[in-house]
Formats: structure tokens, sequence, C-alpha cells
């Protein structure tokens, strides 16, 4: 259970699909909220404003009726029917009851709102700041924002998390790192910017994906984030399917670096360089440096890769 007042009344988790989300994992890790939680969508973003359609294209399908439908890029906002304080003059779809209970337990089910959706391609200032104006509408207090990297980490180890803030307050009663990065960033970053400068304290929790297989997702990375946050929001969260899919995800992988010599060797290696870090301190300096070197990567510079065969840390798509 947290010890942290921001985090223990209404929180926003946020994750978007793209740029910020190496192995479909923060987005994957939400995706088991919104399933577990009973909420309903209170703001969509989706827009010729917000979004380039040449870099997110929208998706064609057919209805419940077999006609043809697009599918348009949208981020949603989603709130809870059961709000934890409930007062007098809340409006009335604040006071929407349900008559099932909550999967999630803890003692601040309640209060979990999320965002989720496509990393938006343009104007994110306005974008971030539409956000903000709705958490704060909601009495939201602090944020939690999702992601996560391409790095040099074994997959046959425990999934690394980068847990950082630029609130001095939050980062001591979590334990947190402050990111020295300087540089280009996602949209994550814009939208914790804006909170902290509406005073909604933030935390961010980036999961270490390995980069020789990028183009699988990771159900391992949404495992390792989904477990901290639950430290952070004191809540329990069910994981459905994802630890069975975690196992298979591993095992599966152990079945491709059986049949490559040069791939099994660059695990090994991976593996004594993750098994040589000893202590908390340099488990965390080394999370810091290896989210600055991918974070440096998409500014053009170039990053050491794996053996020939294998790719490199790249953007996450």
């Amino acid at each position: 259970m947290n010890s942290g007042g921001d985090f223990s009344g209404r929180i926003l988790v946020v994750a978007f699909e793209g740029w910020n989300d190496a192995g479909e994992a923060a987005s994957r890790a939400v995706s088991v909220l919104l399933d577990q939680l009973e909420l309903v969508p209170i703001a969509e973003f989706g827009s010729e404003t917000l979004y380039d359609y040449q870099l997110v294209r929208p998706h064609v399908g057919r209805d419940a009726e077999g006609q043809r439908q697009i599918e348009w890029p949208v981020t949603k906002m989603y709130a809870p029917l059961v709000p934890a304080e409930r007062v007098d003059d809340q409006a009335p779809e604040e006071k929407l009851i349900s008559e099932t209970g909550l999967r999630v337990t803890g003692g601040n089910e309640r209060n979990i709102y999320l965002l989720l959706g496509p990393e938006p391609t343009r104007n994110w200032q306005s974008f971030s700041h539409e956000v903000i104006e709705l958490a704060q509408a909601a009495n939201i207090r602090g944020v939690v924002l999702l992601g996560a990297l391409l790095a040099d980490v074994p997959h046959s180890r425990s999934v690394p998390i980068f847990a950082s803030s630029e609130n001095s307050r939050i980062r001591n009663v979590f334990d947190l790192e402050r990111s020295s990065y300087e540089g280009p960033v996602g949209i994550l970053t814009v939208i914790a910017d804006a909170a902290e400068k509406a005073d909604l304290a933030t935390i961010s929790l980036w999961a270490s994906v390995p980069h020789y297989v990028h183009h699988i997702p990771s159900p391992k990375a949404a495992l390792a984030l989904i477990d901290k946050l639950e430290e952070i929001i004191d809540v329990s969260i069910p994981r459905g399917d994802l630890m069975d899919e975690a196992a298979e995800w591993e095992a599966g992988i152990d079945a491709m670096a059986a049949e490559d010599d040069d791939m099994r060797g660059y695990i090994a290696t991976l593996e004594s360089s993750s098994d040589a870090i000893s202590g908390p301190r340099a488990s965390a300096e080394s999370l810091a440096e290896e989210f600055e070197r991918f974070l440096r990567s998409q500014s053009g510079e170039t990053s050491d890769g794996g053996p020939s065969g294998l790719d490199g840390p790249e953007r996450p798509s």
C-alpha cells in the first residue's frame, strides 16, 4: 500500500499505442485494467486535427449487419461507474451505479481513470492541455504514464522497469529516479509536463522489451508494468490470461534461440550482464542509461545492435 497522498485519490493511468509502446506492453497493461474495471468513456479524441491518417491509418471491417465500416483512430478517456467520493452536486453521469462488483480489488479501485489510444501525430500541446483540463474537472490528483522501450535485455530474466518522476516529494515517497535525459520525446513526456505544471503529480513507468524480438507482442512486459502499477495505485489487478501468455512467449523465444547459435550466444551475453548487476542502485542506474540510450536512438544517433542477423533497438511500431 502506498503512502503517497496524490496516488490515494483519483488517478489517471495513461498509455498510447505506437512509439511509446514496444511489444504493445503499455497498451496491453491498460487494456487489462479496462477489461477488469467497470468504466464508461467520458471523452473521445479522434479527428483530422489530431491524426495524420498516413501515419496512423484507419481500419476497415464489418459491422453487426455485415456492412463494411471504417474504424477511425480514436483515443478515449474512461471514468469509473461508481466514483469513490460522491457529493450532492455531482453531475448525473457521475452517479451511475453498477449492480455488479468490480473485479479489481483494493483500497483505490473506484478511483481509477484511464486514457488509451494511438499516439496522436499532431497538435500535442492542445491535446495534452485538454486531457489535463478533463483530469482537473474530475478531481484527479495523480497521473501514471506507462510506456515500453526496446533495450538490450534478455527475455529470460525479470523485465526491468524504469520508474521516474519530476516531483521531488513523489520521488521520496516511492524511491523513484529523476530522468536526466535531454532530447526528442513522445506524447507521454508532453502530458507529464502539462500535468506537473497543473500541480498534478506524475509517475512514469517504462518496461524494457528485448530488441531482438521487437516484432512480437510482449505479455511478460505488460505483466511487469501491472506489477509495478499495483504498488503505486494500491489495487490488486487480476492478470487474466497474461501469465500463461508470458510463459508461452518466453518458451517460444527459447525455441527460436535453440535453433540459432548467434542468437543463443547473444542472449547468454545479455544474461551475464543482467546477472552482474547487483543492488537496487546499480539496477536503477543501468535502467536509466538504457532508457536514455533508447530515446537518443530516436533522434538518429546510432546504437549498438546485436550480432549479425539480429535487429538493434529501433522505433516501436
